[in-house]
């Protein structure tokens, strides 16, 4: 079950209580009765087991797009503007 944290708008008290997801939120303080605020953390993840690092689905070899490849996509784009131009 999840722990929640929560303040009261009122006098400040901060608490933690674990309760289930079923559970409706709690709204009064128990020291003043005052009106209670949910926070929100963040959440800790992990990622365990291969498919996660940029490294596991590569091969030994490195990158699989060279700059060789990139560069003759780049150069028909700039030889058409001048013909563009010239027309």
């Amino acid at each position: 079950m999840p722990t929640y944290a929560y303040a009261c708008k009122d006098c400040g008290h901060a608490f933690d209580i674990v309760q289930a997801f079923t559970d409706s939120s709690l709204s009064d303080c128990p020291e003043c009765q005052g009106s209670l605020r949910k926070k929100f953390n963040s959440v800790g993840v992990v990622f365990k087991g291969s498919g996660f690092y940029r490294t596991d689905s590569r091969d030994s070899k490195g990158s699989t797009v060279s700059a060789a490849a990139a560069a003759p996509a780049a150069s028909p784009a700039a030889a058409s503007v001048p013909a563009a131009a010239a027309s």
